[in-house]
């Protein structure tokens, strides 16, 4: 028995690529055309067996369809390997085991074919705007600081004179 997609998918998170904003440190950006690669090489390579399910199958063809938008916005818009994949992207996955399989494949080579066509162009991925990430306080410092205003006002007010 084969293991299943979600089953390889998990072993393959890992902390490389993956960095929470909790610690301060920096979202790694990957590059699209090897994260689409690494799609395309879970459907096209000679060690991947075809997936076993249909929701397998409906979730790899949603990464590739992510992966396609993500690579057009990076290609000409007139380019024809951009145009074969957005075409097998717009229309739905078929029913039946085959022709659903054939559809996989068929769109994975066109994300192939427009990977190859992004790296052919060379052009360099669009710097994305960051905003600025303010620090969170833990609540215990923020306890802390209305404790110490509230002590300070209760000081000043005990200082000033009565008459």
């Amino acid at each position: 028995m084969r293991p299943s997609l979600a089953l390889r998918r998990a072993c393959q998170l890992s902390d490389q690529g993956r960095r929470s904003h909790a610690h301060g440190e920096p979202i790694l950006r990957r590059d699209p055309a090897a994260s689409a690669t690494e799609t395309v090489a879970l459907v096209l390579g000679e060690d991947s067996p075809l997936p076993d399910t249909a929701a397998d199958v409906e979730d790899l063809a949603l990464r590739l369809r992510g992966h396609v938008s993500q690579l057009g916005a990076l290609t000409p818009s007139q380019e024809p390997a951009l145009l074969r994949a957005q075409q097998l992207c717009s229309g739905g996955l078929p029913d039946g085991y085959m022709p659903s399989r054939v559809h996989l494949v068929r769109l994975a080579e066109a994300t192939q074919d427009l990977i190859a066509a992004v790296q052919a162009h060379d052009v360099a991925p669009a710097k994305s705007v960051q905003r600025r990430r303010w620090w969170k306080p833990p609540i215990n410092v923020l306890r802390g600081a209305v404790f110490a205003l509230a002590l300070a006002c209760v000081v000043l007010a005990a200082s000033v004179p009565r008459t």
